[in-house]
């Protein structure tokens, strides 16, 4: 079969993918590049090493149950920061230790446990910690170069975190939402001296038709207070270098080599010594890189495969590394110099199958969907796998799941509906006010051309997806009970209300904008989108996994919705483990997934 390849050891060729062990790319210390931090699955577990790219030696720096993902070097290279919290439930502390290895210790005595909005490191010894609590929002701590303990910089109710600090520490910009609009924030600049305003950048408020911006970066040069920003004014991201000391901004001249604008979104970087930056051009679920030249405004290509860049940064030597990986290909660190910059350790994981583009003319124009087939001829039993966010998209990108099931013979479809990032700000900010009824409508949309073109059986349709793919899962098998088979739902919202009650504060943020007020302020809005309200129209037997620590979807919620299913005596199976939101641990993830493999199994048949 297509995708498959030759058991080793008798390990399915799915679980050979989940257990190869990946690494992410490599971030390096502004003033010691040849120290960098990566995150690897190397022992099993998520964790974060430390690589002495000079002496070539590699170290793991953390080790813990749940694993760890967060981390970041200091701009010497002599600490390596991450963050602490409890199995997975996003609350704590940042800790530290040195780069060659030591005791860890908390980095900031005095900034209590909170979930992170944002850490900023400056060259000077400046520390900018963000936090978010219900209680308070969101705080901003520094800690000057020789103090004792932090003090709180900024404070404000509605979400925001740091955005950077300038090359000299003097400034910091800030990523807020004060305005109330969480899908759409402001960039507030202060002097870190004394907090005062220097300048500020809006595109919210007293505005017709709002739209975001986002900070990129400072100029990594002294003295420099040129800020590269990203902005929506013309309906797509795109970048602009905005001088904060004067309020002045130069446009970029972003055109592909036939002299056109880039449809899609676009992204930069600075690359050393501010002279240049490093274009992402994202469009239809691919993407490609670009140097720019600012002096001259040249801008040049760089030469990476047809797929999906994952990040990619700029080294002083010139050259470019980047995370690249397709539907069909394992990710690799890649350079632009054609060397593989880092290798994982042990067997690469076997290929999958390309992916297909398909549009598919929606309610709310066309939706783009990428299509794989397994080996023989259809139609075939499918998995509709949705995406989380729900400002994500589904890429061209090497995924396990995915490739998993297409081992075990069913078709797999990923849609990008109306709230998905890639296809311009009115895609995205589409599905205010009617949450989860409008995606439903696109996904409603490629179904029917999936039973229509041969491609899905229509008779074994299963809705799957995890966080807001999970909610979207447990919504449409109420919303269209006639349409699925089997629902797989991971860490979903269930019964939105509790959620709301229950969630972290910048999710209550995200969602009071989504649905344009609270469950009180418009309270039809939120049973109207809400899986519980809906539950009695179930058919389709219905798996849900979750994590009993989980901060964005708790599970006294997704609890409620069981008890539900239970009274009602619908079809169900739940399974409840000690972690997160997903889980860090690779053993954890295949379980999990042998566990919907068996359930699909059972309803639907073997179809290997």
């Amino acid at each position: 079969m297509e995708g498959m390849t030759e058991e080793t050891n008798a390990v399915p060729a799915w679980e050979q993918r989940f257990r190869a062990a990946r690494v992410s790319l490599p971030d390096w210390a502004e003033d010691a590049p040849e120290r960098a931090l990566y995150v690897s699955n190397a022992t099993g577990t998520f964790e974060v090493y430390a690589w002495d790219r000079a002496a070539g030696g590699h170290r793991r720096v953390t080790d813990r149950p749940n694993g760890t993902t967060d981390a970041e070097l200091s701009p010497d290279g002599e600490w390596i920061w991450w963050f602490d919290d409890t199995a997975g439930d996003e609350l704590g502390v940042w800790r530290r230790q040195p780069f060659g290895g030591g005791p860890d210790e908390e980095a900031v005595p005095g900034v209590p446990a909170a979930y992170s909005a944002g850490l900023a490191l400056g060259r000077d010894g400046t520390v900018v910690v963000g936090t978010s609590t219900e209680e308070e929002g969101t705080t901003l701590y520094l800690r000057r170069p020789g103090a004792d303990g932090p003090e709180v910089l900024y404070r404000h109710a509605e979400y925001g975190g740091v955005g950077d600090l300038s090359y000299d520490g003097t400034l910091l910009a800030i990523d807020h939402t004060e305005h109330g609009d969480a899908m759409h924030a402001a960039i507030r600049v202060v002097r870190t001296a004394d907090g005062s305003t220097v300048a500020e950048l809006d595109e919210v408020t007293g505005r017709q038709h709002p739209c975001g911006v986002a900070c990129l970066g400072f100029a990594p040069a002294d003295g420099d207070t040129r800020l590269l920003v990203a902005h929506q004014r013309r309906g797509h991201w795109e970048p602009v270098l905005w001088d904060v000391a004067d309020g002045t901004e130069t446009a970029l001249e972003l055109r592909d080599e036939q002299g056109r604008e880039f449809p899609g979104d676009l992204s930069a970087q600075w690359r050393p010594g501010a002279r240049s930056l490093l274009i992402e051009h994202e469009y239809e679920a691919r993407s490609e890189l670009f140097s720019y030249e600012l002096a001259t405004g040249v801008l040049t290509r760089l030469d990476t495969p047809r797929g999906t860049v994952s990040g990619a940064t700029a080294r002083p030597d010139g050259t470019v590394e980047f995370l690249w990986s397709s539907a069909a290909e394992p990710s690799a660190v890649r350079s632009t110099s054609g060397a593989v910059v880092l290798r994982a350790p042990g067997p690469v994981p076997p290929r999958s199958v390309p992916v297909e583009d398909v549009w598919v003319e929606g309610p709310g124009g066309r939706v783009h969907a990428l299509v794989q087939r397994p080996a023989g001829e259809g139609p075939f039993p499918t998995v509709f796998e949705v995406h989380g966010g729900p400002t994500h998209h589904d890429s061209d990108a090497f995924a396990a799941g995915p490739a998993a099931w297409l081992d075990h013979g069913y078709a797999v479809v990923r849609v990008n509906y109306r709230g998905s990032t890639g296809y311009g700000q009115a895609w995205t900010d589409a599905l205010r006010e009617r949450v989860g009824l409008i995606e439903l409508e696109d996904i409603g949309a490629v179904r029917a051309w999936a039973v229509e073109s041969g491609l899905a059986d229509p008779a074994r349709l299963v809705l799957s997806g995890g966080s807001w793919g999970g909610y979207l899962t447990l919504l449409g098998l109420g919303v269209q009970p006639g349409d699925w088979s089997l629902g797989l739902a991971a860490v979903p919202v269930a019964d939105y209300l509790a959620a709301y009650e229950d969630e972290m504060e910048a999710l209550k943020s995200l969602d009071r904008t989504l649905f344009g007020g609270t469950p009180e302020e418009v309270p039809e809005r939120w049973r109207a989108s809400s899986p519980l309200t809906h539950v009695e129209r179930v058919k389709a037997p219905v798996y849900i996994s979750a994590g009993v620590n989980d901060p964005r979807c708790p599970i006294r919620q997704i609890d409620n919705y069981v008890r539900r299913l239970e009274e009602l005596g619908k079809a169900h199976e739940v399974y409840r483990y000690d972690a997160g939101h997903g889980s860090l641990v690779v053993e954890e993830r295949i379980k999990q997934l042998r566990l919907e493999i068996d359930f699909v199994r059972r309803h639907l048949g073997d179809t290997r």
